[in-house]
């Protein structure tokens, strides 16, 4: 695996460490009044990442943006008033909020396996191939 392919695995691993706290969040003030249901999407996480990674070879050429370390947005979500009867009292549904977390869980399991094994193998061509 390129080093910049781990580099980006990397920073999925931390979007679903911001996505995890997120639907906690959701979940935690599913009995809150007027509370507003808040999503971290990945597409804008990606979009954010791929535009940061502009590579330049002229000064003309389009210039490299902000670093998209930290440039996750959390977006309140606007929803009618029959989504606010989800809970009673707001717009968060559980059985949503629950499936999202368990798809969340496990996307990261696989990103951090990825990670795991990329660097037992760079440790592994670093021993000289020994166990």
């Amino acid at each position: 695996m390129a080093e910049p392919v781990i580099k980006q695995i990397e920073n999925f691993l931390s979007f679903c460490a911001e996505r995890h706290k997120v639907i906690s969040k959701n979940i935690a003030n599913i009995g809150t009044e007027n509370y507003k249901r808040e999503e971290l999407t990945f597409s804008n996480a990606l979009n954010n990442q791929l535009s940061a990674g502009l590579k330049v070879s002229s000064e003309k050429h389009i210039t490299k943006g902000k670093s998209a370390a930290n440039t996750d947005r959390v977006y309140e979500m606007n929803t009618s008033n029959e989504a606010d009867a989800l809970s009673g009292v707001n717009n968060v549904d559980i059985e949503e909020e629950m499936a999202l977390l368990a798809e969340n869980t496990l996307l990261h399991k696989f990103a951090s396996r990825k990670v795991g094994s990329y660097y037992r193998s760079l440790q592994n061509v670093i021993k000289g191939g020994q166990k």
